[in-house]
């Protein structure tokens, strides 16, 4: 399978991850829905649902979005990304402030988070590194290994239910844990992943918050179903929601690696 090229405005460190991360799975297994028997009945329910019997368990995945973004205001934009849960992510994105276009990416990779992000590929809006970038970089990690479903089934991660429509994974990043709450509908359609993930969304000192997304709808590419529609944000299901919410994307297309 061919290497995806990495887009554009990318460093030569993010360009380093972008490649590294979609690497081909080697020696995939194909998937028996009985291999799910042994996780919580949550989380098997939404395992046997989001992985189609059959289909190679492929780690990693290159994904294609749109939607809208707060900078200020609600902007619309594009990216790709590549994910490969518990090791890293390259996120590259167009946004516009007004026709004005803005090029940046976000990443995580071998304990180094970075975002960065330019006006006309010239005038810097936003660099940012270090240790909270990277911490909250990691929980952003954590959360999104639900978009490359077969992440559920590797020994290193921990499972537990809490009750019948929520489990907890545990995913190990780095030298830390991070518990990731699972929502699932009894027919096991994913609804939310929640937890509390370091940042500063009030501009205070960096510390956890609540943080969220709400999946909207499904879509399957390569024999793994997936939410087609995500919206994203802090303190999700209080009344500081509105305030914290900050992306809202539809997935285009996803090739699994």
């Amino acid at each position: 399978m061919t290497v995806v090229l990495a887009p554009p405005h990318l460093t030569e460190e993010a360009r380093y991850d972008w490649d590294l991360l979609q690497r081909q799975t080697v020696g995939a297994s194909t998937f028996d829905p009985a291999a799910a028997n042994l996780l919580p009945e949550p989380a098997r329910r939404w395992v046997i649902r989001a992985i189609a019997p059959g289909t190679p368990l492929l780690r990693a995945v290159v994904l294609s979005m749109h939607g809208t973004i707060r900078l200020g205001s609600w902007r619309r934009f594009h990216a790709t990304q590549v994910l490969l849960p518990m090791e890293g992510f390259a996120w590259c994105a167009s946004a516009y402030l007004g026709i004005l276009p803005v090029h940046g990416f976000d990443r995580y990779r071998a304990g180094a988070g970075e975002m960065r992000w330019r006006l006309l590929d010239t005038f810097p809006m936003m660099s940012a590194a270090g240790p909270d970038i990277t911490r909250s970089a990691v929980g952003r990690l954590a959360c999104e290994f639900v978009l490359a479903p077969a992440a559920a089934l590797d020994p290193r991660v921990g499972w537990k239910a809490l009750d019948e429509r929520h489990a907890v994974a545990t995913l190990p990043i780095g030298s830390d844990d991070y518990d990731v709450i699972l929502s699932i509908a009894p027919n096991g359609r994913l609804e939310s992943v929640t937890m509390h993930r370091w940042g500063n969304p009030d501009k205070g000192a960096y510390r956890e918050h609540p943080f969220g997304v709400v999946c909207e709808g499904e879509t399957s590419f390569d024999g793994f179903t997936i939410p087609e529609g995500i919206r994203g944000g802090w303190w999700p299901w209080t009344t500081r929601w509105a305030d914290g919410e900050f992306i809202r994307f539809t997935i285009d297309d996803a090739l699994f690696r």
